[in-house]
């Protein structure tokens, strides 16, 4: 499915995190700001107030780096999924909306981990963990869902929930050893209510 320019000369563009799904901010393009986003998988919009072509992050260096291009039904509005590079609003935060929340951090911790253990950084405690093989994770992540019980007979909710992270923590970094995604447990769980992958069009 292609943009249909022919219906207005600027498109608007909604830019959404790759990792966390937040909505950034919007901008539009036309044709020519389109073709060079494609081209070299950076955002760049159209300014109304420049009148020009701009590529986001041009004078800032934050750049958004394209993911993923979505177009919708009427073919009259793009969505990008990005991954930012710095702060995204010339206000100096994460996005335009400042719609900041915990909800989605899950998958950036996701990439935390992931870089922790691809940096092979000896000082952290991740990547001791995960070169310590698989067997070591599998038990810290039991010992940490034994700590989760035990606090959950008891009424302290700060420790419960303190005991819960980091059982989701350590269950992140066995994740991150079997070579899954969060995303690959989450089709599982999808495919048990019911819900289908849909086939993606071309």
């Amino acid at each position: 499915m292609s943009v249909n320019f022919s219906k207005s000369v600027l498109i608007p563009v909604i830019i959404q995190d790759e990792t966390t799904l937040q909505v950034l901010m919007l901008g539009y393009m036309n044709e020519e700001a389109f073709e060079k986003t494609k081209a070299e998988g950076k955002v760049t919009f159209f300014s109304r107030s420049k009148n020009r072509l701009w590529t986001k992050g041009e004078t800032s260096g934050n750049f958004l780096w394209v993911k993923s291009i979505a177009i919708d039904c009427d073919q009259d509005t793009i969505l990008i999924k990005a991954k930012p590079e710095g702060v995204v609003c010339h206000t100096g935060t994460t996005s335009c909306f400042n719609n900041d929340q915990s909800k989605g951090f899950v998958y950036q911790l996701q990439q935390i981990i992931s870089d922790k253990i691809g940096s092979n950084d000896e000082h952290s405690y991740t990547n001791k963990l995960f070169r310590r093989g698989i067997n070591k994770v599998a038990q810290k992540v039991g010992e940490e869902a034994v700590e989760v019980v035990i606090e959950a007979k008891d009424n302290n909710d700060e420790l419960f929930k303190n005991e819960a992270a980091d059982l989701l923590y350590h269950y992140l970094i066995l994740l991150e050893a079997k070579g899954v995604r969060l995303e690959d447990i989450e089709e599982v769980l999808k495919g048990r209510n019911g819900i289908k992958k849909k086939a993606r069009k071309t």
